[in-house]
């Protein structure tokens, strides 16, 4: 017993020693973990608000409910299911709903940014439907719209998946939704990793644009407790009831009552703060990017500006390949990971890429010229080749500097 929680112990203050640039993590603030613990972790809600197969939750179905509604009215949707404990989760629930075992699905691709749970090894392969990636322009690293209508036109998808685990950029679904317009093709938007920004109001906002559902991660550009979110707009009833089943009972029981209020507060910490907190991401993930390559890393989508989201992609196959750098740069408390990037191989141990991702180191504070001093640091390491316990000291002592989470309620 004592062993774990010196280990436990050990990893907390390390972390608060680290430069943490995940781009899919981020921290609660203090105020919201304060309602992160409490007896609804103890408790069962099968079913939905004021229609369950447990008793004991007068209060709990009024905090679900008051959740639920404010997220439908943040985003002007019609359904919102705050049930799913993950995005993965999320789009396996709504990938069942939509279509069945043979059907045909498209995705971006893995090298275009898609997540695993979109492709064969993921929620797509475990349901038997069968995908196929969308073309991709690998010269100009770009969706190839008239090969993607051609495909379309084609295979007649039941169902297509855009968003995504590497997205730097808006997407075409304006010009993809009148594709799918004329096969009857639904659109899913995987917002997990710029739900936040979507929230504020700073990325393209997929239902206006024609994306049917979104599905997201509730802990990553949107600074809440660990779970998943699915939205929709103008959904028929018939669809809507089909999607709760398939959330309950189809891919979860309990959802993991202790979420809902502190991802309530999170929502409404991004209502007051967001607007601040990610134009600062994304100017910081743009001066990030261009310091990066300052100092002479590749880094893509230059001739674009880089990046309008949270996320750098870098490759760094001169270098030695995303996993041997990103692994010394753990060794100086850099904590990022490696990447298939595009035109790279289908080998996820060995990419060419990094991703990188500003949302945390943001939430605690640190600016465009501190961002500026992380490309530094970095390229001391796998450029200069120095000394990793010295570049060590000077992570740490960066670090130190930024320690209060910012953009939230006190």
């Amino acid at each position: 017993m004592e062993k774990i929680i010196e280990l436990l112990e050990k990893h907390n203050a390390w972390r608060k020693q680290c430069i943490n640039l995940i781009a899919s993590e981020n921290v609660m603030s203090p105020y919201c973990e304060q309602y992160y613990v409490s007896d609804l972790m103890h408790r069962y809600a099968e079913g939905l608000p004021f229609h369950r197969y447990y008793q004991g939750l007068e209060y709990v179905d009024q905090i679900e409910d008051i959740a639920t509604q404010a997220f439908k009215d943040h985003f002007h949707a019609n359904f919102v299911d705050l049930r799913p404990i993950s995005g993965t989760l999320a789009n396996l629930a709504i990938f069942s709903a939509l279509a069945e075992r043979g059907d045909t699905v498209m995705n971006l691709g893995i090298q275009g940014g898609s997540h695993v749970s979109h492709e064969q090894a993921g929620a797509v392969g475990v349901l038997g439907l069968k995908s196929y990636a969308l073309p991709f322009d690998e010269v100009n690293l770009t969706l190839d719209l008239p090969k993607i209508e051609e495909k379309i036109l084609e295979l007649k998808p039941k169902f297509i998946v855009m968003g995504g685990s590497v997205i730097t950029f808006p997407q075409p679904i304006r010009k993809i939704r009148a594709i799918c317009d004329k096969t009857d093709t639904k659109i899913i938007y995987d917002a997990a990793h710029v739900f936040g920004l979507i929230t504020a109001g700073k990325f393209q906002n997929p239902l206006e644009e024609g994306a049917d559902i979104i599905t997201a991660s509730t802990h990553k550009t949107f600074p809440g407790p660990q779970g998943g979110i699915i939205i929709g707009n103008n959904l028929d009833e018939k669809l809507i009831k089909k999607i709760q089943n398939k959330v309950f009972p189809g891919v979860l029981s309990n959802h993991h009552l202790h979420r809902i209020p502190p991802l309530y507060l999170s929502l409404r910490e991004m209502q007051e703060f967001g607007d601040a907190y990610a134009d600062q991401i994304i100017k910081n993930a743009q001066a990030l990017a261009k310091a990066l390559d300052t100092v002479g890393f590749d880094v893509l989508y230059k001739d674009r500006g880089f990046t309008q989201s949270h996320q750098v992609v870098v490759n760094v196959e001169k270098q030695g390949g995303g996993d041997q750098i990103a692994k010394k740069l753990e060794e100086t408390n850099i904590i990022l990971n490696k990447n298939i990037i595009p035109g790279d191989t289908d080998n996820p141990n060995k990419p060419k890429g990094l991703r990188i991702g500003v949302q945390e180191m943001t939430r605690f504070g640190m600016k465009e010229k501190e961002m500026e001093e992380i490309a530094r640091l970095i390229s001391d390491v796998v450029i200069k080749n120095e000394e990793t316990k010295k570049v060590k000291k000077k992570v740490e002592g960066l670090r130190e500097r930024f320690q209060k989470t910012r953009y939230c309620f006190e």
